[in-house]
């Protein structure tokens, strides 16, 4: 039997999540299924739950890193139909960045502002904004920590060593296509999930189900503050053990040192 929108609300409320809120959200909607009206049905209780003065938002990066993005076309069907569908939405706006966001509601045009395309997940990006505006949240349905973009977030404030050699497809500002070659700070994320213990251990995290998905919700503050303390007592927890994961291992030999 299908979860009502009405139900989802209730839960999402039960959770923690309040009207007016910058809510920042991960899911696989595989996991929250089934659900009345579908994706579309989880996004209504979404935004009923953060009210007209909240601000809902959603990944929607690029699958493609071989065309140029285009805010208006470019799917995101890596992100899951969720997030797919949100950005498609009638008055929802999107960043227009290979690595973009998409909100609606009361900040959604401060949120998708324009970001540079080589610091992905640094304060002035989606996620940097959600976290600068004080009431930012993370609601993980269905999904863990290592799908948690905040987390990359600190890695970026903390000046982290590691990373990736990377490139964006975008168009300057005549409209021509351009590739920018960066470092990104950017790994295997699944240590990640020790995010959940830490949280945990301080009560920062909030845990309970929504339709049949466990859920998580955090402060984005927290996130940070958390994963901050974690990366000065160990440059690379958040690392595979050398030899243990290929995506680490290039983090690790791209360290500057």
């Amino acid at each position: 039997m299908s979860c009502s929108v009405d139900e989802l609300v209730r839960a999402l409320r039960a959770l923690g999540v309040e009207p007016g809120c910058t809510l920042v959200v991960h899911t696989a909607f595989s996991q929250v299924r089934p659900v009345e009206d579908g994706p579309r049905g989880l996004i209504a209780a979404l935004q009923r739950a953060v009210g007209d003065s909240g601000t809902l938002v959603m990944p929607s990066m690029a699958d493609d890193d071989d065309a140029p993005f285009d805010a208006r076309t470019t799917p995101c069907l890596q992100m899951g139909v969720v997030a797919q569908t949100f950005w498609q939405l009638p008055g929802v706006l999107r960043s227009d960045s290979p690595h973009a966001f998409a909100a609606c509601g009361r900040a959604a045009e401060a949120i998708t502002r324009a970001h540079p395309p080589d610091v992905p997940h640094g304060l002035d990006s989606p996620v940097g904004r959600a976290y600068a505006r004080g009431d930012g949240h993370v609601l993980l349905l269905g999904v863990g920590h290592h799908a948690n973009t905040t987390i990359h977030l600190a890695e970026n404030i903390a000046g982290v060593r590691y990373g990736v050699a990377a490139r964006a497809h975008v168009r300057d500002a005549s409209g021509a296509p351009k590739i920018i070659s960066y470092r990104e700070v950017d790994h295997c994320c699944e240590r990640f999930a020790q995010m959940d213990e830490w949280l945990d251990a301080r009560a920062l995290q909030r845990r309970g189900r929504v339709g049949a998905a466990e859920a998580r919700l955090v402060a984005s503050r927290d996130v940070v503050s958390i994963a901050l303390e974690q990366i000065a007592a160990d440059e690379k927890v958040f690392l595979h053990a050398a030899g243990k994961c290929s995506e680490c291992d290039e983090a690790r030999r791209a360290t500057v040192r």
